[in-house]
């Protein structure tokens, strides 16, 4: 009997729009409220330095993924170019993150129906969005791709008609009375750098959260169809969309609402326009998020589902990992991810607000080391190919090395902000006791693997 495989159904239009439902979610829609608040309007600034890093990472990983379509993880790509040790370490570091981001999502998912239905527990939205999501990664990867396609284009399609209408706000004074409101709320409380270049700095930590997940693409690869011209369309698109939207919408809303009256209570979106009266606007709004809510959590589960099904295969997960159905989905796996996301239901009954900032620190951690190992794996990639090798790659990193090694530098420069802040200090701690524990695993899996040799 046949061995039931991924199944290479997903487009470019597919893994456009993972990549876009993976970053465009929590991260913009409720965690920039916290990047707000330590840098004022020099925000801006500071995702676009983190959207010039996400895209180096993704062009290093498309770099890879390109060469090597048959992988369907960048765990291997650790393997095969750092050692064993690495791929084990930078797979199981990616599902804990996708597992934190997930939390992350859920919990946000939570708020959002709470603005609806204040009566209803957060934990109850919780429990139904796990159970929903769960069912659609067990469907083919065809339907998972086109009702992911669909959530993202939605939440994008409704972004870009939030900018137009916020630029109207701005310029016309639509729904503000006929009073234009302009842009001059981006310097008049404090400033532009209202904390200084320092709190424009220190909110990095922060930012590089919501750009966490777009390394899926480098999982997509296994089922993707035609992955030397899907994959490279994909990253060349999503970088200058993310800009747009992370960097449009929150011009608009700094220039609308006043920087320094943006709370963590509910989104920034749907907080902006219930301040300007646009009640109607605001309940749209909050669809959207949710909406982008349950799109990033698809992501999400697929992500993982993958990741571990490919560490199956490496032996570097449980063997049981690796079934897949008939449909192509990993099924195992993904129930697997189901059962650690009920993890968030109970948070959401026992967690205070504040923990967001916390989940979002630790989530951060896990993010950009899996972002520094994916660059040094391509560091290692380029360094094992001849002078001929390297020109034939078909989607080569722009710098090749050199830029690999500035964004290791950059990256590493994060994960000591995340250890200036006492709120956030506990999450780098964490994330180390994570990393010794996964060292310390992997060696004794290595000893009982050749004890039971003997």
């Amino acid at each position: 009997m046949a061995k039931n495989t991924l199944k290479r159904s997903l487009n470019a239009r597919h893994i456009r729009f993972m990549a876009l439902g993976s970053a465009i979610g929590t991260g913009l829609f409720y965690g920039s409220a916290d990047a707000i608040k330590m840098a004022g309007p020099s925000v801006l600034l500071a995702y676009m330095m983190g959207g010039l890093a996400a895209f180096v990472i993704m062009r290093a990983l498309g770099e890879m993924a390109v060469n090597n379509p048959k992988s369907s993880s960048f765990s291997l790509y650790a393997e095969q170019y750092l050692g064993p040790m690495a791929g084990y370490v930078i797979g199981w570091t990616y599902c804990f993150e996708i597992l934190i981001v997930a939390i992350a999502d859920v919990t946000a998912f939570g708020v959002y129906m709470g603005v609806w239905f204040p009566e209803v527990p957060h934990w109850i939205w919780v429990l139904s969005i796990v159970l929903i999501i769960g069912s659609i990664n067990l469907m083919s990867v065809h339907v998972f791709g086109e009702l992911e396609f669909w959530f993202s284009f939605f939440k994008v399609a409704t972004i870009i008609l939030m900018i137009l209408v916020g630029v109207g706000v701005i310029v016309w004074g639509i729904g503000n009375g006929g009073k234009p409101t302009g842009i001059q709320n981006l310097w008049v409380n404090g400033g532009f750098f209202s904390h200084g270049i320092l709190g424009m700095i220190l909110s990095l930590q922060v930012v590089m959260f919501a750009y966490g997940g777009i390394e899926i693409i480098g999982i997509t690869a296994g089922e993707a169809k035609d992955p030397k011209k899907s994959i490279p369309k994909a990253i060349n698109s999503v970088p200058l969309r993310i800009l747009v939207f992370y960097v449009g919408t929150l011009f608009v809303i700094m220039s609308i609402f006043p920087w320094n009256q943006i709370g963590t209570q509910g989104s920034p979106f749907v907080l902006t326009f219930q301040h300007i009266g646009i009640t109607v606007a605001a309940g749209i709004l909050n669809f959207v998020v949710i909406t982008a809510s349950v799109s990033a959590i698809n992501s999400d589960v697929f992500g993982v589902g993958r990741m571990l099904n490919g560490m199956a295969e490496q032996g570097h997960s449980p063997k049981m990992l690796n079934k897949i159905s008939q449909r192509g989905a990993p099924w195992v796996s993904v129930l697997f991810m189901m059962m650690a996301m009920l993890i968030a239901v109970y948070l959401n009954y026992i967690m205070p607000d504040k923990v967001f900032l916390v989940i979002a620190s630790l989530a951060t951690f896990a993010t950009v080391f899996v972002w520094i190992m994916i660059l040094f794996s391509q560091i290692s990639f380029r360094c094992s190919l001849t002078k001929e090798e390297k020109k034939k790659l078909e989607f080569p990193l722009l710098g090749g090395v050199i830029t690999s090694a500035i964004g290791i530098v950059f990256l590493v420069f994060i994960m000591v902000l995340i250890g200036c802040f006492p709120s956030t200090r506990i999450s780098l701690f964490m994330g180390c006791v994570w990393l010794i524990l996964l060292i310390l695993s992997y060696y004794l899996k290595i000893f009982y693997q050749k004890k039971s040799k003997i």
